[in-house]
């Protein structure tokens, strides 16, 4: 029968056609519903299924000597995180001779497809067939192993942990005339019902809303008419009759855009957090599963083009699936696969100190460099909460001039104005970025999302170019099948943007060259969510500040011992303790938005690193120091002077001074601290402040006696606590409401005297806080210092609660500056704006300030992040306790400094920069008296905004090398003295490559640094 003959069987039908739309909709539904179950209509029983385990996460190699049980179907499996090899054997029915046959398998778990002992498929929830046989003989038996993770996609926050079982295992014979027809008209009929005009919002926070525009009447109309047309004359059951539909599915498919479109560049990826709600651990075998997906699917669609991020990833893989890696090269070397990010995971871009993104980009780079023959140019980071303002010129300094993410359409203030523009860092550095407009980086080649994708896209009067990552992410899987037919059919259709697979680099080089007047966005990109992230599970992130103060300490003692020819561990065996640093600041660990088994290993990791770095540093030391000597040796790894009361390992108090990067000596003190205790409270003086405190803790009065001004407005370091229960995201997020319950903590407080005066005043509180915890608090002035410091350890047990603690300062100001990577970043104390709004917890380093022109108050941080500033109330977060994903997080011991510093003039003038550094990292302590090494700087600095952050040995064994930065947002005429004779010193950049000699003058050079510059040099003893 023909198709005129069908159409004509009813001429009633010809009459109406088309005037119920709402019906031939569903009836189309239906149709497309009927073609998807022919691809696999024929099916065949496994002969034998056997299985092992639970066992630990072992090698395929391992996995085949296991011993092998009879298993049924319907078995259930766990529990969560166990491990299962599950060998299954089949044979082929004859009849399937010359068809590709494919397993289908349901664990309603994570699993990974082996055939003859290589990895070859993931298989996860939604993913369920994998390719056995390209061509089937007919008859023959298969075998293959299925490695079973009990856990989901999500480990098991959205999932039941006790559902995993052997639900399904049989053969499926592939059927690409089904498969074909299926796709042509399911492209065709997505496209239909995506024709009217709609307001959409994707994203969890978007403010902003998108008007899609409706699809052009008479195709939608052509559209419509013709697909149901297909439904009258093809039956899926009868095959004879698809030639004619498709016929006319191709003539619509051939239906093209005009001169003009959106260009749509697309790119397989596979988003995999390197640990989020699963252990470390199976991230390996996420990587596998997804990476081997990716390359099976590359060898089927020669035109597929595949992201990846993270060289932390691809090492995992090169040192356990050594198969799998030489697949990936091969698939890079032939242009399919993408390496991309330049950094060694994709880190957190608020809490690590600078030097920290520096090691990601080298270790990252250099690792591409080595395995792929070439350095990535885009900083790949699309789901991280927030980028410093000096993230471009750090990009810039190791060969990245383009950036991409995704993450700040789920503001939830303000949506930004750009999806292209040119990022403008502190230094006036300036990187092309793009935010993908389909606001996410998992996309899944739904027809209206393209179309969102279109009409979303903030910059098309600028350029008509946009790029679209598919595959679905955050747990791994990246791209599978039915999204590759899609977009195979869909490149130039009428009604969607022009599709085209394309690299990273194709894209940025399209978008750059076709660009009119990209807008400029200056400074840091805030993140209007997410702001728990610079709090939650503070233990690791005490631990990451003491890892990075311990690496930097060791290196530079490193450095002096090879400058003066001493035995010290090489570049190479620092290396592994930074990667190890490196892998736990990634952007779902150190935020502390991960599971209870990531912290556990994080915290014994991270306690390693420093532990490690402070007995090499040591060691080192040993050969700096006269080992016959007595007493104890202070040595300043830092590169400014300090004189500061200490207390050496023999728990002895001194007064001690240190040259930069230089040993140090107690030496006399002419101040005194004196404690006066009454009824009322305590006073703590000396020739710099005067503390008056009362017998609740509360700082009553503080006192800058050179200026004769008031810190305080009101009573200061006042505990509060918050309820802290977010709507959404509990470890990720505080919400605005919780600063409307802030309270006193409370309690019933005790209090003594520590230290009575001479070198050190103490005085101790301890109280009860909330429900169950307890804080005990030493608040303490010592000879010499501008600055009270709070020594504060919490035993804290409180839930859905946040502890914070308040500063009233004596000062007006529209703005309050923050430490942030290199610099410092000015945001407003006020609520005039939107935007303004939104930041009512900011992330910050070591300090805080709110100044007038003459006088201010730094609030000093050794290991806190979360800041706030709302009119002169300025504060630092504490403690949270949420209680997913991680019903343990933050609960236990806590110890943590922070200090108050009133200056005279602004925090440029009052060298908060450098208060605040010393306060943060204390001095080492060498057994013995100083050798020459260490009795004279081994280098120093003018003038005093120019910080020398990190002195390191060479990657490359040769000199060492120097990175300062300008801290004052000034330009500088800088000067650095050498304690040591060079040979010659090159400005280089974050990769260490030699860029331009630097002139030198005996044992000085001269630089010109432009505000907040980072400077990195080589330089190279005679």
């Amino acid at each position: 029968m023909n198709e005129t003959d069908r159409e004509s069987d009813n001429p009633a039908v010809a009459r109406i056609r088309g005037r119920y739309p709402q019906y031939t909709r569903r009836r189309l539904e239906g149709f497309a519903e009927r073609l998807q179950q022919k691809i696999h209509a024929d099916r065949a029983p496994v002969t034998s299924l056997e299985i092992a385990g639970p066992t630990e996460r072992i090698s395929v190699a391992e996995a085949l000597e296991l011993d092998y049980r009879p298993v049924a179907l319907g078995e259930t499996l766990g529990p969560l995180w166990a491990t299962y090899w599950v060998r299954v054997a089949a044979v082929v029915p004859e009849a399937w001779a010359g068809s590709r046959v494919d397993l289908y398998w349901d664990s309603r778990s994570e699993a990974l497809l082996w055939l003859d002992g290589r990895s070859s498929q993931g298989l996860n929830p939604g993913r369920h067939t994998a390719p056995l046989v390209q061509s089937a003989r007919g008859g023959e038996t298969v075998n293959c192993h299925v490695e079973i993770a009990c856990n989901g996609l999500f480990g098991a926050f959205w999932n039941d942990p006790q559902a995993y079982a052997l639900a399904a295992c049989e053969l499926r014979r592939f059927d690409p005339e089904a498969s074909g027809f299926y796709f042509d008209y399911e492209v065709l009929r997505q496209l239909e019902a995506d024709r009217d005009p709609t307001i959409k919002s994707r994203s969890y926070g978007t403010v902003g809303e998108t008007a899609q525009p409706a699809l052009d009447r008479t195709w939608a109309g052509r559209l419509l008419h013709d697909l149901n047309r297909v439904c009258n004359i093809a039956d899926p059951d009868d095959r004879v009759t698809w030639p004619a539909a498709r016929e006319i599915l191709t003539t619509l498919l051939a239906a093209r855009n005009g001169t003009i479109a959106h260009e749509m560049s697309a790119i397989g990826h596979a988003h995999l957090d390197t640990a989020w709600l699963w252990p470390l651990a199976e991230t390996r075998r996420k990587a596998q599963r997804s990476f081997s997906t990716a390359v099976a699917l590359m060898d089927r669609y020669p035109d597929f083009k595949f992201a990846c991020s993270q060289a932390y990833q691809y090492a995992v893989i090169e040192e356990n699936d050594p198969d799998l890696f030489a697949r990936i090269r091969a698939k890079a070397a032939a242009g399919q696969w993408i390496p991309v990010g330049g950094s060694w995971i994709e880190p957190d871009c608020n809490l690590p100190w600078g030097e920290s993104i520096c090691r990601q980009f080298l270790y990252g780079q250099r690792y591409f460099e080595r395995v792929f023959g070439a350095r990535s140019t885009v900083f790949w980071n699309p789901d991280v909460f927030g980028y410093d303002a000096q993230l471009p010129q750090l990009m810039q300094s190791a060969g990245m001039s383009r950036f991409l993410t995704q993450k700040l359409s789920w503001n939830k203030f303000t949506s930004p104005p750009h999806h292209s523009f040119h990022w403008r860092g502190l230094d006036g550095s300036t990187v092309l970025a793009h935010f993908p407009p389909a606001d996410t980086y998992n996309g899944s080649v739904q027809l209206a999302e393209l179309r969102y994708h279109a009409s979303n896209y903030k910059d098309a009067d600028r350029s008509p170019e946009a790029l679209y990552l598919f595959g679905y992410g955050d747990g791994g899987g990246g791209a599978d099948e039915t999204m590759l037919e899609a977009l195979q059919r869909m490149q130039d259709l009428q009604g969607l943007p022009r599709i085209q697979i394309r690299t990273a680099d194709e894209f940025f080089d399209r978008l750059a060259k076709s660009a009119q007047n990209l807008a400029t966005i200056e400074g840091e990109l805030y993140l209007e969510y997410h702001r728990g992230t610079y709090t939650t599970q503070s233990e690791t992130k005490r631990l990451n500040r003491a890892c990075e103060a311990g690496l930097q300490a060791l290196e530079f003692v490193v450095a002096v011992a090879a400058a003066w020819q001493q035995s010290a561990p090489s570049a190479q065996e620092i290396e592994g303790l930074w990667r190890t640093l490196l892998v736990n600041q990634f952007h779902d660990i150190i935020p502390g938005s991960s599971i209870r088994e990531v912290y556990e290993r994080a915290e014994v990791e991270l306690a390693g690193v420093a532990e490690e770095a402070n007995r090499r540093s040591q060691t080192v030391l040993a050969t700096l120091c006269d080992s016959g000597g007595a007493g104890w040796t202070p040595v300043n790894t830092l590169g400014r002077a300090r004189t500061e009361i200490v207390s050496d390992p023999d728990g002895v108090l001194r007064h001690v001074a240190a040259a930069p990067f230089a040993a140090g000596e107690a030496i006399a003190i002419d101040d005194r601290v004196i404690v006066a205790a009454d009824a009322d409270g305590f006073v703590l003086s000396n020739a710099q402040l005067t503390a008056r405190l009362d017998r609740t803790g509360l700082v009553r009065s503080l006192l800058h006696v050179a200026s004769g001004r008031e810190s305080f407005a009101s009573p200061a370091a006042r505990l509060l606590l918050l309820d802290d229960r977010p709507l959404d995201f509990e470890a990720w997020d505080i919400d605005p409401f919780a600063l409307e319950t802030a309270r006193d903590a409370g309690g019933e407080v005790s209090c003594e005297v520590l230290s009575d005066g001479g070198l050190r005043g103490e005085v101790r509180f301890e109280r009860g806080i909330g429900r169950a915890s307890r804080l005990s608090q030493v608040i303490r002035l010592d000879a010499g210092a501008d600055h009270l410091a709070f020594e504060t350890i919490v035993d804290w047990q409180e839930r859905k609660t946040t502890l914070k603690v308040m500063f009233p300062v004596a000062c007006h100001a529209s703005n309050a500056t923050y430490e942030t990577m290199f610099g410092a970043t000015e945001r407003p104390t006020h609520a005039n704006t939107d935007a303004d709004a939104a930041k009512y917890e900011v992330p910050g380093h070591r300090w805080a300030d709110l100044a007038e022109p003459d006088f201010g108050v730094s609030l000093l941080s050794d290991c806190r992040h979360g800041y706030s500033a709302f009119g002169n109330q300025l504060a630092l977060t504490l403690l949270r306790g949420s209680e997913l994903p991680d019903p343990q997080a933050d609960i236990g011991r806590h110890r943590m400094r922070y200090a108050i510093y009133p200056h005279q003039g602004d925090w440029r003038t009052a060298d908060t920069v450098g208060r605040a550094l010393c306060f943060e990292r204390p001095m080492l302590w060498a057994k013995g008296q100083p050798r020459a090494p260490l009795r004279q700087s081994f280098l120093t600095t003018a003038p005093a905004n120019v910080i020398v952050d990190t002195i390191k040995p060479a990657e490359d064994g040769e000199g060492w090398v120097v990175r300062l930065y300008e801290s004052a947002g000034v330009r500088a005429a800088a000067t650095l003295d050498f304690g040591v004779d060079m040979s010659s010193v090159w400005m280089s950049n974050t990769l260490e490559d030699r860029i331009a000699a630097i002139p030198t003058e005996a044992r000085s050079c001269r630089l010109s640094l432009r505000p907040f510059q980072i400077v990195t040099l080589r330089v190279f003893r005679q």
